[in-house]
């Protein structure tokens, strides 16, 4: 028996009817009544507790102590020094109590020196402005490490706070003229110049010391580091791609640390230098292949997918790769609805033949892409939509109805039915697509799902609520379960079944998916508001019907009714939403600019009502993805964060106010 004899057995055995056939007292110490009553009833309850202990000791020596201590009373309390004499000597510093910081790291210094103790213990001798004390401190550490150049820097900083500028310049140039070609000693100079803020000498030390090692380090990594200290990014920024060019292998470290810097860049000052810097490079080393390479991935970054293509080609020939980068770019610029860039990359793996192991899957995806890209626009020409299923269906037949092509299948069927207004050659390719027995679980569901939104477009909705049911039953406990579910809960809706439909949203409101929760909150709240008084519901059934109307695509009769319900009900509760279904439709159809007018008017007139922060969420959403406007779906952020602190939109909202802010990764 096929699968669709199968659905016609069930459909002749049922007529519709429904889509789905110790409390102890002392515990008062706990509450706030109790921290607020005053002091003469509370002091006499802490000594009888008090006394309490000790007339009954909780444990004896005949019982086990547990370990557990009672907590002192404030007055019981003496601040407890700390064990670690170190420990208390930094506390000192860090109350800048340098007096009593030296004393410590006096003795510390003569009983168990180290070098963070001699940091620390001239710091506080300078600050105290013994600076004899300080310069002998000095000699004795440099009399024992003559080869150390970082004393003549403490020297000199020494020098610099007596206020002698001359020797303490001396004194850092003596540093710089003895330094020696030994790594580990160019790495302590540089420190200890950057410790004494003088950045300027640690770059001049980093700069000798790539010479005096003749290349063998260049010490890219830490001169990058000081520049962006000091703002200088231009230098950072060569830092980084001169690296590039003395190992390759550190590609993906520089990566790293400027998708850090880059992310951080709210006036966009910081793309625009590395942007020059990077072009420049390639264009004047054309046979670097590294600055081809970074230039992909910052493009990719910037979603700048042009310039990534043409990155991606000259890669690719270069190297004769097999296609994979321009595989992986065409499928990001499809998600980023860049058609046409992803079209181009296609047509590019197509060129190289069915040798190429990406050709029949780029065939496929060439007309994937058109599907999406016609059936995005506002009003697709018939002629552009019969050219993609033209194109579809010969693809089709070339590779066949097999698992590799459900994805094309499902594409193809949505289009001949919801667009060319033909039902049955869709239905058969998806009743096909169903019984085909190499493909997995989730895909045949998925076809059905396809097929039950078919059948409602066309009106069977007996046929279309067994189809979900079945998905539903076989994915109980997984997303695709709960999709099923809340399309036959919207199914519901459509035909007028409000109560049946509320009941299913509102257990879909703990559903797993939070897309799908949010719809169900949506759907539940918007039946419980707008049922009349006296149980009539024909706004209501007006409304229901243009949201189907909606998912039949037709927009501009849904408006009409959505048009007409003000002027049949000038007070109804629907109005509000009747505003954000039309503001809905209108981003379908591309009028954003009246999309952001009617969210505007939903904010402004029933901002204290439900929808007030889906309506300022949605509007920013509109203004930051769509319009552009980043400014302004700032400022609507920050509204809805202040205005509707509770909204379930606040923590996405929060998110995309900090990125459009600039703010780090790590704190978004």
């Amino acid at each position: 028996m096929t699968f669709r004899n199968h659905i016609r057995q069930l459909r002749s055995k049922a007529s519709y009817s429904s889509p789905f056939i110790l409390c102890p007292s002392f515990f008062i110490l706990r509450s706030s009544s109790f921290i607020h009553r005053p002091s003469f009833f509370v002091l006499p309850l802490i000594l009888l507790f008090t006394l309490h202990g000790f007339l009954f000791p909780a444990y004896s020596q005949d019982r086990p102590n547990p370990g557990v201590q009672p907590k002192l009373l404030p007055f019981q309390q003496q601040a407890q020094l700390p064990a670690d004499e170190a420990q208390l000597a930094m506390q000192f510093f860090q109350a800048k109590d340098y007096v009593k910081a030296a004393e410590l790291y006096e003795k510390l210094n003569r009983e168990k020196p180290s070098p963070s103790i001699y940091i620390y213990y001239l710091h506080s001798l300078i600050e105290i402005r013994d600076y004899d004390r300080a310069e002998k401190l000095i000699r004795s550490q440099r009399k024992a490490e003559p080869a150390a150049l970082k004393y003549l820097v403490d020297l000199g900083y020494l020098r610099f706070r007596e206020g002698n500028t001359e020797k303490a310049r001396k004194l850092y140039e003596e540093a710089l003229a003895d330094l020696q070609p030994d790594q580990q000693q160019i790495f302590d100079l540089a420190n200890a110049f950057i410790l004494k803020g003088e950045n300027d000498y640690a770059i001049q030390t980093y700069q000798k010391g790539r010479d005096l090692l003749k290349g063998s380090y260049p010490f890219g990594f830490e001169l990058a580091n000081i520049y962006e200290r000091m703002g200088d990014y231009s230098s950072e920024f060569n830092e980084y791609l001169d690296l590039l060019v003395f190992n390759e292998t550190y590609l993906h470290t520089v990566q790293d640390r400027l998708q850090n810097l880059l992310v951080n860049d709210p006036g966009n000052e910081k793309n625009q230098l590395f942007r020059k810097a990077l072009l420049t490079r390639v264009q004047k080393y054309p046979d670097q292949a590294i600055y081809a390479d970074l230039l992909w991935w910052y493009s990719v970054q910037q979603k700048d997918f042009e310039l990534a293509l043409i990155q991606a080609k000259a890669l690719d020939r270069r190297r004769q790769e097999q296609g994979d980068r321009i595989l992986q770019l065409a499928q990001l610029a499809v998600s980023n609805e860049q058609y046409p860039v992803a079209l181009d990359a296609y047509r590019y793996l197509t060129g190289k033949g069915e040798a190429n192991p990406y050709y029949w899957i780029s065939r496929m995806e060439t007309a994937n892409t058109r599907f999406l890209q016609v059936t995005g626009l506002p009003d697709p020409e018939a002629s552009e939509l019969e050219k993609v299923r033209e194109e579809m269906t010969g693809v089709l037949e070339s590779i066949g109805e097999n698992a590799t092509t459900i994805t094309l299948i499902r594409n193809l069927a949505h289009l001949e039915s919801f667009y060319l207004g033909q039902p049955e050659p869709a239905s058969d390719l998806l009743y096909r697509a169903i019984e085909l027995k190499d493909i997995d679980p989730q895909a045949r569901a998925l076809c059905k799902l396809e097929l039950g939104d078919i059948q409602l477009f066309f009106g069977d909705v007996w046929e279309a609520t067994l189809l979900y049911q079945q998905v539903y039953q076989d994915f109980k406990y997984d997303v695709l379960g709960q999709t099923a579910k809340f399309r036959n809960t919207k199914l519901s809706f459509y035909i007028g079944e409000f109560g049946w439909a509320k009941a299913q949203a509102d257990i879909l409101k703990t559903a797993t998916d939070k897309l799908i929760s949010n719809d169900a909150i949506a759907l539940s709240i918007l039946i419980t508001e707008n049922i009349d008084p006296d149980s009539t519901t024909v706004a209501l059934a007006m409304f229901a019907r243009a949201d189907m109307l909606d998912m039949k695509h037709q927009s501009v009769k849904a408006l009409e009714i959505l048009d007409s319900i003000p002027l049949l009900f000038r007070y109804h509760p629907i109005l509000d939403d009747v505003l954000m279904k039309k503001a809905e439709i209108c981003q379908k159809i591309r009028e954003y600019n009246a999309s952001d007018s009617l969210l505007c008017l939903v904010t402004r007139v029933y901002g204290s009502d439900v929808l007030g922060d889906r309506a300022l969420y949605q509007r920013a959403l509109l203004q930051e993805t769509r319009i552009g406007n980043k400014a302004l779906a700032m400022e609507l952020y920050r509204e809805l964060i202040d205005k509707y602190p509770g909204s379930i939109y606040v923590i996405d909202a929060r998110k995309r106010f900090r990125a459009l802010r600039g703010d780090p990764l790590s704190t978004i």
